[in-house]
């Protein structure tokens, strides 16, 4: 790739796209094309088709999604399976009509059957039910691996398919009902120690910052103690403070640090062509050319809220609510595909949560 090539980033802001565009940097690239969603909305065809027209980038990388925790994708589900379809079709087809080089389209891990064999191999995909509560997410995102197969396959087109394992890092969603599992789990936590320390200024501080639901620093003490126990953040009859996780605790979960997922899809789109992924198919069929981003490693939920307890120095309770789901039990990717092609992960998950929380402090 040119250092000077245009390269369309869609999602820039986003936890994964300001790493992708911070890593495209550090590289030496210089030549972004950015919108914010005010700027361009994705899911507006005519608005997107004006916009391919007019700018004609070389290179695209598909990082914009509606995404979130299990609450928001069983909440949304029509939300998640509309506008997701709708964007990456739209930027898909587009970089078609305009000749785009390159373009690597992000999934997630969620597109792989509820009870896949672990770790998760590529060619898992299609072959049994998926997990209900993010059922319309894993189908849209799918249904953008078979776009990229399938416009590769009739057209000749190079669009590469990435599909990250849990991600975590800076610009991270800490919101309380929409936000993925570990954010959640440190910003509970640091409100229960703020809460159990009865650090009022710290707790009214993280709420200036990202209201919940409408309440704010600035709200009454009783609005704001019946909002924090609403989202399991409270005090118990012992004076203790306790934070209350769904499920039970068992699950386990892979964790890649959002900025090694960039550095990943950078070297992908620099090194990786959809003929490096054929080759190795000696059948007529050509499917499930699509990359798994991980790290192979798992660690259990509850190890994950030891964890984060003991880097934040909370000194409260932490209980599970066995009466809330679960979701998948178990969620390992195979990532022998990725390391066979030149790449490996950096940064464990006990060093990543600790920049992480350091991150919200500070931000």
């Amino acid at each position: 790739m040119d250092k000077n090539a245009k390269i369309y980033l869609a999602g820039h802001r986003g936890l994964v796209g300001s790493a992708i565009l911070k890593n495209l940097k550090n590289r030496g690239y210089t030549n972004f094309v950015l919108r914010t969603h005010e700027q361009l909305d994705l899911t507006d065809q005519e608005a997107v088709a004006e916009f391919f027209r007019t700018e004609r980038p070389d290179y695209v990388i598909l990082a914009a999604a509606k995404v979130g925790g299990i609450i928001a994708n069983n909440t949304y589900r029509a939300d998640f399976i509309y506008e997701n379809l709708m964007i990456q079709n739209n930027v898909i087809h587009h970089s078609y009509l305009n000749n785009v080089k390159k373009l690597v389209f992000l999934g997630s891990t969620c597109i792989y059957p509820k009870h896949a064999p672990q770790p998760m191999k590529e060619n898992e995909l299609l072959t049994s039910p998926l997990e209900y509560t993010n059922e319309p997410y894993a189908i849209a995102k799918i249904a953008g691996i078979k776009m990229c197969e399938s416009y590769n396959i009739q057209y000749g087109t190079n669009f590469l398919a990435v599909m990250p394992t849990n991600l975590y890092g800076p610009n991270d969603n800490f919101d309380l009902e929409k936000s993925h599992v570990l954010p959640a789990m440190i910003r509970k936590t640091h409100l229960g120690k703020c809460l159990h320390n009865d650090d009022w200024i710290a707790i009214r501080k993280d709420l200036d910052r990202r209201p919940v639901e409408g309440i704010t620093g600035n709200s009454e003490k009783d609005s704001i103690i019946s909002i924090l126990d609403k989202y399991g953040i409270r005090k118990a009859d012992d004076g203790y403070a306790q934070i209350e996780l769904w499920g039970t605790g068992k699950p386990m979960r892979e964790f890649l640090w959002s900025e090694d997922m960039a550095d990943a899809t950078v070297f992908i789109m620099e090194s990786v062509n959809f003929s490096d992924l054929t080759s190795v198919i000696k059948s007529k069929e050509i499917r499930n050319t699509h990359i798994n981003i991980g790290t192979g490693e798992e660690i259990s939920i509850k190890d994950v809220s030891t964890l984060i307890k003991k880097i934040v120095d909370y000194e409260g309770s932490i209980v599970f609510n066995t009466n809330k789901p679960d979701g998948t039990m178990r969620k390992l990717t195979d990532v022998t595909k990725l390391n066979s092609l030149g790449w490996k992960h950096s940064v464990e998950v006990q060093t990543g949560l600790k920049k992480l929380y350091e991150w919200y402090i500070d931000n």
